[in-house]
Parts: structure tokens; C-alpha cells; sequence
């Protein structure tokens, strides 16, 4: 069966634990009537404040980044070289900037729009490979950052898939060669 997340899922406090949970879970989009939907198969997480990687390092606060302030449950999307909109799930508690971003999905419910939306015939290999590539095929915009993902528009689902700790693999981040050591933490998720 079919279970939106609870806000009480999002207040976790391991960031770390939560991007690895959220793998074999569903994000879905419900714009216009119309439901695209995917499996998320890759997560990132960032650790707020004491994270190199993160937007709200050493507690940077912006007009972007104070919706990563906020409790657990919010969407924060941002726009990556003025191109790529770039969905990350806000977690912990409120003034804990901890987020945790969608890398890759695999498609399920909606996939003749989410190929209309890429201006793709087919799905290709890596057609939901990439953190733009899943906000665009999903719908994602900036105009949905602060979205509550209790909300009707976006939100991710439990629907009873079972991963197990093996079916997962852990690496360093990508593209955040900036950050140093934290740049080499084992932050990111993918499923084999």
C-alpha cells in the first residue's frame, strides 16, 4: 500500500541514515492532475554547518538557503549554473540546515509526460541519472522550493519495497571537490 512520509520521518537527526533510507522509497509530482513518479535509486546527503559540501556551511544564511533552516519536510530546490533545477529534501529539526538531494530515480507512473518533459522518444540509460534530469522529468522548478512535502504537489511515498544495507552502496559525493576532506565522506547512496 501506498504511504506518504510522515513529518515525523523527516525530523530524523543522522542525516547520513536518512539519505540511505530513502533509497527504494517514491517521489512523486502531482502538477495539473498529471502524476510522474520514480523510484529513488541515488541520494546525497549534506550536513549542515560543520559540512564544506553544504550551502549552509559555517551557518550561511541566504535568500536561497534559509529554507534549509527550516524544519524537516520542505522542499529546497535551487538552481545550479542558472540551469538545473536541483530537488533536495530538508531534514532534522528547525535551525539544523541538514538536506539531503535526489540524484537518480527510476522511472514508474507518468513516463510518456516525463519523456515529453526530457524532449526524449525513449528512455535511454541515463535518462533519470542526474539531479536535473530528475527534477526536470518530475516537473521540479525553483518556484517549488519551501513546498511542504505533505503537500498534494510533491511528496514521497513509502510503497513497502524492501532494501536491504547490501542492495546499497556508499561513495563520496559528486562535483563538491571544493569541500576538501569532507569531499571524500561516504555521503552519497546509490543502489546497486
Amino acid at each position: 500500500m501506498n504511504q506518504k512520509l510522515t513529518s515525523s520521518f523527516y525530523f530524523q537527526e543522522n542525516v547520513v541514515d536518512l539519505a540511505k533510507n530513502l533509497i527504494g522509497k517514491f517521489l512523486v509530482t502531482n502538477f495539473n492532475g498529471e502524476i510522474t513518479s520514480g523510484m529513488i535509486r541515488e541520494t546525497e546527503a549534506y550536513a549542515g554547518v560543520t559540512d564544506k559540501a553544504s550551502h549552509a556551511y559555517k551557518g550561511k544564511r541566504t535568500k536561497r538557503t534559509e529554507i534549509m533552516y527550516h524544519e524537516g519536510g520542505i522542499a529546497y530546490v535551487y538552481l545550479c549554473y542558472g540551469i538545473h533545477s536541483l530537488f533536495n529534501i530538508v531534514s532534522n529539526r528547525a535551525d539544523i540546515p541538514h538536506a539531503i538531494l535526489v540524484r537518480a530515480i527510476k522511472p514508474i507512473d507518468g513516463i510518456e509526460l516525463m519523456k515529453q518533459r526530457a524532449g526524449k522518444k525513449n528512455i535511454e540509460k541515463n535518462f533519470a541519472i542526474g539531479p536535473g534530469k530528475v527534477s526536470k522529468i518530475l516537473g521540479i522548478s525553483c518556484q517549488h522550493s519551501g513546498l511542504d512535502l505533505n503537500s498534494d504537489l510533491i511528496w514521497i511515498e513509502d510503497r513497502g519495497l524492501k532494501i536491504t544495507s547490501n542492495q546499497i552502496v556508499s561513495t563520496p559525493r559528486i562535483g563538491v571537490a571544493y569541500a576538501g576532506e569532507d569531499a571524500l565522506l561516504p555521503y552519497r547512496f546509490v543502489l546497486k
